[in-house]
């Protein structure tokens, strides 16, 4: 796979054209183009096949393998210059009016001379796509349609069309920069150096270059290269690229750091825990760079449609010019001119920008919030999202949780209890299991069990010191055969047996997040069935429930549970389940659409996920949907605005009433209106 940048690519319908170009071409294996960030990335024998298909389609677009950030803001500055010299000379003509007439050769070179200065890279484009045999664009249609008019002598309108086309165009092109700096702001976070610790030395090297467990030195102002573990210092961290949260945190020996974090004050030494390859800003950037490649429903139907819609109106143009003259026995002058009209009125720009544009602005601004969606069509399936399935812990809940309450039984102590689960325990990254071992603290010395065995969903099994110590659940205890007279203590309860025997149990709380019970209220506002999916006992389960206003909850579930459940809420209608994209992965993936809560330094809630929550908020899951219903309606809203405004249009056209002026409106002025429109999402 290679990955070239596509420069002046400044049409969504070209990206297509050009992706499709490819494919069909002998040792092209794979072809995708990103409009949003202007990137192809093909699976191609050699790069002068993809150079000379991508300019069979379009001439103007350079294939590079670097890409300047500046590039589209140059070309913006430099579209200026014709724009203005061609409404000169327009003006001018237009000023002049009458004197002109006595002086065709003045009258025709004034004109003409606007005209070519506004329309030469539209004629250009329009005859090479003649050549190859592709007529069916708005360059075509602009050409035939201006050129129809000078032949008519209507040189003020075809100069005027070919003019108002190209403001048209240049405000295209600021909209479409906005969006993808908005999409590009993002991959500033990529760090460009590592300063990495060697025998003493400070040395400065790529992040690439890094190997996990390697030290490296990181000073106040510098951004953070590679995930990693503090060793030495402490320091206040900003995390507002990662996860788009205000305020900074503060961090210290032992606390992980991601990449892309930028170091506000102290200096620290950071142990490398990931490649950079692995590392949450490398998954960020693939992310981002990658989404808008996944086409949304109405994308893809914009490209159908455009395929048909203009050969249809080009055939009802023909009609136009020839059918009245020929059959009634007009002059064709004027049915020459509805034609012309109709092909301007007919041109797609306010679908094929508009539409893929309302997704990029969406999906850029949800990532600049901490959101990460990976492609349009989930931003599809967000909007008819109908039930939000939660897991607990880690999602409504913080996951931290502590010991709150000890009790021993047949004779051991509460400090032999806590002690020999915290031993079993040890090696278990469960958050219960981690508080258990926390609270012990750090004197189990040498005593590290000789084996463990992980109950996925029930416990731990190890034996230490020849004794076999069984840390778990309830259940657990029921399937081992170990009397307890526990059952129903409250609360999470974790018991602990002895060979058999059983030692007593310990309870631990886990707190709500704050902002879980507002996510639950605006999912029920957004008309969205609430459910509760966990592993917990059912006690914890139904306490949690009620506190945050949840009605329907599902306890006591393996993973294999959960995804039976979310497979029959899927019966019920669209569901979007939300978990900490670790203990998980299965039911994410069951889900119509996946989301990972927190799971930016996870390996499976970036793999599986379809939607990624950096900042661990719940919040965020009903203020995604309804991000993804507002982009819906400002989609839906370009799209009829569009087909009723030209197909109104279209009928005056055809009928003699509307001119080349109102064409001018019915296409740029559409185009604008539906672009700025699709900007909204941004702000």
């Amino acid at each position: 796979m290679r990955k070239y940048r596509l420069k002046n690519l400044d049409c969504a319908s070209c990206a297509v054209k050009i992706e499709e170009e490819l494919k069909k071409q002998d040792g092209v294996r794979f072809a995708m183009v990103n409009f949003a960030t202007s990137e192809l990335v093909v699976d191609a024998e050699n790069r002068e096949k993809v150079v000379e298909a991508v300019k069979r389609v379009e001439p103007d677009v350079d294939v590079e393998e670097v890409w300047d950030d500046h590039d589209h803001e140059g070309a913006n500055a430099r579209e200026i210059v014709p724009i203005l010299i061609s409404g000169l000379l327009f003006v001018a003509g237009l000023l002049l009016g009458e004197s002109l007439h006595s002086t065709p050769v003045l009258e025709y070179g004034l004109f003409l001379t606007a005209y070519l200065v506004a329309g030469w890279r539209v004629l250009r484009k329009a005859a090479g796509n003649l050549a190859r045999g592709k007529v069916f664009d708005e360059n075509f249609l602009m050409t035939i349609a201006t050129l129809g008019a000078i032949a008519i002598h209507e040189m003020p309108e075809a100069v005027g069309v070919m003019l108002f086309f190209r403001v048209g165009e240049f405000f295209q092109d600021l909209a479409v920069g906005r969006s993808r700096r908005s999409i590009k702001a993002l991959l500033e976070i990529k760090p460009t150096y590592a300063n990495l610790k060697v025998n003493g030395e400070v040395v400065r090297v790529r992040p690439e270059d890094v190997s996990v467990g390697d030290i490296i030195v990181v000073k106040p102002g510098e951004r953070i290269p590679l995930d990693g573990v503090i060793v030495k210092g402490s320091t206040v961290v900003d995390t507002s690229a990662l996860t788009g949260e205000s305020v900074p945190r503060s961090v210290e020996e032992g606390s992980e750091v991601l990449s892309g974090m930028v170091n506000l004050s102290g200096l620290i030494e950071v142990r490398v825990t990931r490649p950079f390859r692995d590392s949450a800003v490398s998954k960020i950037l693939q992310l981002v760079e990658e989404a808008s490649g996944r086409k949304a429903k109405a994308e893809r139907f914009i490209t159908r449609f455009a395929r048909y819609y203009t050969p249809a109106v080009i055939a009802l143009a023909g009609m136009v010019a020839v059918l009245p003259p020929v059959l009634m026995g007009s002059p064709f002058e004027p049915w020459i001119y509805r034609a012309l009209v109709l092909l301007v009125i007919s041109c797609p720009c306010a679908l094929v920008l508009s539409v893929p544009l309302s997704y990029f602005a969406s999906i850029g601004r949800s990532a600049r919030d901490g959101v990460l969606i990976k492609g349009a069509n989930f931003v599809d399936v967000l909007n008819s999202t109908e039930i939000v399935a939660f897991d607990k812990t880690g999602t409504l809940t913080k996951g931290k949780f502590s010991v709150s309450k000890i009790v021993s039984k047949n004779g051991f102590s509460e400090n032999e209890v806590l002690m020999l689960a915290a031993i079993a325990e040890v090696n278990s990254n469960h958050p219960i299991a981690r508080s258990i071992v926390e609270a012990f603290g750090g004197r189990m010395e040498a005593m590290e069990p000789e084996s463990y065995r992980e109950i996925s969903g029930r416990g731990v099994i190890a034996k230490v010191d020849g004794k076999e110590i069984v840390v778990g659940n309830d259940a657990l205890m029921h399937e081992l055969g170990i009397e307890h007279d526990s059952c129903d203590v409250g609360g999470t309860a974790v018991h602990v047996g002895v060979d058999g025997r059983y030692a007593g149990y310990i309870v631990v709380e886990d707190e709500v997040k704050e902002d879980a019970e507002r996510a639950v209220r605006e999912l029920k506002e957004l008309g969205c069935r609430v459910v509760m999916v966990t592993g917990d006992s059912e006690e914890v389960a139904r306490r949690v429930a009620k506190r945050l206003g949840i009605d329907e909850y599902h306890a006591e579930l393996l993973p294999e549970g959960k995804v039976s459940v979310v497979e029959g809420l899927k019966r019920e209608g669209r569901v979007a389940f939300a978990g900490d994209g670790i203990n998980d992965a299965p039911v994410i993936a069951a889900a119509d659409v996946g989301i990972a809560m927190g799971g930016l330094g996870s390996d499976a809630s970036i793999d599986v996920a379809d939607v990624v929550i950096m900042d661990d908020m719940p919040s965020k899951v009903p203020r995604s949907i309804a991000f993804a219903r507002r982009t819906q309606r400002i989609v839906w809203q370009n799209i009829g605005f569009a087909l009723a405004v030209k197909g109104f249009f279209i009928a005056l056209g055809s009928v003699g009433i509307a001119t080349m002026w109102e064409a001018v409106i019915a296409d740029v002025g559409v185009t604008l209106i539906a672009v700025l429109n699709a900007m909204r999402l941004l702000r």
